[in-house]
């Protein structure tokens, strides 16, 4: 990019501290967002990169929020289809090894059999009824209850009113609590005295 300024080696050991822990949820926003693991690792890489460049013009604030505002930009881009097919070009020497190598590296959990299928279970019937929600309460649960924003940030990501950010997780909740959990036993009750 013509105009830009690039980091420099304090700026690049600054971008690995503040941007690069915040990947993991950079991937399950764009998963969330795209419905596409395949193209949710396109567009994490892709916003990476974006960051990586633009990153001398980062004035501070929540790193993850800047970031997700670039990861959610460029899933509505993949999406459009205005670009046609997400291209990315990779220069060796737009990041250095160890940025490369980060990138690169996921943690291997191990646990036992049992576990592995209850959690399985558990997050399929979970991602199941997010993925069902409509996306501005599916984005903003994301936001909140999966990759802990505040408010504040899930209201400069997504760029909108901070209450309606607290009304879209509200209703977000209200769907999945009515998906998820069972009836009270008090309600069902009370439904059958009424009739």
């Amino acid at each position: 990019m013509l105009g830009v300024p690039r980091p420099d080696a304090g700026q690049a050991d600054r971008f690995r501290q503040l941007i690069l822990p915040h990947l993991d949820g950079a991937y399950n926003l764009a998963c969330y967002l795209t419905r596409d693991p395949v193209l949710s690792q396109d567009v994490v890489q892709d916003s990476c990169l974006r960051a990586f460049r633009a990153f001398a013009q980062f004035r501070g604030g929540s790193a993850r929020a800047w970031l997700f505002t670039i990861v959610r930009n460029c899933c509505r881009t993949a999406q459009s289809g205005q670009s046609g097919m997400l291209s990315l070009v990779i220069h060796e020497s737009s990041l250095d090894e160890e940025v490369a190598v980060a990138l690169n590296e996921r943690a291997d959990p191990s646990p036992t059999p049992e576990e592995e299928v209850i959690r399985k279970t558990e997050i399929s019937q979970l991602r199941a009824a997010i993925e069902a929600m409509p996306e501005p309460f599916r984005e903003a649960i994301v936001l909140r209850d999966l990759e802990d924003l505040s408010y504040a940030e899930i209201a400069e990501v997504t760029g909108v009113p901070i209450g309606t950010v607290m009304s879209r997780l509200s209703r977000g909740r209200s769907i999945l609590a009515k998906e998820l959990l069972p009836p009270a036993k008090g309600a069902d009750e009370a439904s059958r005295s009424v009739k």
